[in-house]
């Protein structure tokens, strides 16, 4: 096992809801913080990484955009998982999803917590 700490953020938040971007920015300072951070989106969280969704919220105006966080988030090494019934029940495949984001159901979010990871839940 590495000496890397891992999490495991899970956020069932979209849209409508502050809490998205507070996930998204623990997810950004986890990641700074050189840990292996694992984001499993379930719910409406899902449409976050939909192709071109992300480009048109910004919940909290002194955040950064909701798609640079999401960018920061993948080109820093995170990792995204989109729950597969919760992707299918929107019409979402892998094609319909952003580079990155990769549908894996919880048994490979578990492994993670399996491995010594801690569990954040938005």
């Amino acid at each position: 096992m590495s000496d890397q700490k891992k999490l495991v953020i899970v956020n069932s938040r979209g849209f409508d809801d502050e809490r998205s971007s507070v996930a998204w920015s623990i997810a950004n300072a986890a990641v700074a913080s050189n840990m292996d951070v694992t984001v499993f989106l379930v719910a409406a969280g899902v449409d976050w990484v939909r192709k071109g969704a992300a480009g048109v919220a910004r919940l909290n105006p002194l955040d950064p955009t909701m798609n640079d966080m999401i960018g920061n988030f993948l080109g820093n090494g995170g990792r995204i998982l989109v729950c597969p019934p919760c992707a299918k029940v929107r019409g979402y495949d892998e094609s319909s999803l952003i580079d990155g984001a990769t549908i894996a159901g919880a048994p490979v979010m578990l492994q993670e917590i399996q491995q010594g990871g801690s569990a954040l839940t938005f």
